[in-house]
């Protein structure tokens, strides 16, 4: 049995790494005073289609309040598409969007807009 032997190299490289100063590892550095990236903005949604129904979940992840919607494109020309009522994300919060066709449902997105 020599699993201990495969395994020494390993350990003895993880006791090398957690032995190492804390500046001396790789991690991300903010500069005092720095505000953290502006660009970091927008709910991740997941959109569930099923049949002539969607269901939407929107998670807010960051601290900007995402105003979001639902959009649905039918299928079919006589089917009237339609636009959610707009949805606050808060910092932290998950929202719940849905809508329908009558028949068949050809595509849905979500938009996403700055609450101010």
């Amino acid at each position: 049995m020599r699993l201990s032997r495969s395994l020494a190299p390993l350990s003895l490289a993880l006791a090398l790494v957690l032995s190492l100063p804390y500046d001396a590892l790789p991690h991300a550095r903010v500069a005092a005073g720095a505000s953290p990236s502006p660009g970091r903005f927008g709910a991740s949604c997941r959109t569930t289609v099923h049949g002539s129904q969607v269901v939407a979940y929107c998670h807010n992840p960051y601290v900007d309040i995402d105003r979001v919607r639902l959009h649905i494109e039918c299928a079919r020309w006589w089917d009237i598409d339609s636009d959610s009522a707009p949805a606050d994300a808060w910092p932290a919060m998950t929202v719940r969007l849905t809508g329908r066709c009558w028949k068949e449902i050809r595509s849905v997105w979500i938009s996403h807009q700055k609450a101010r």
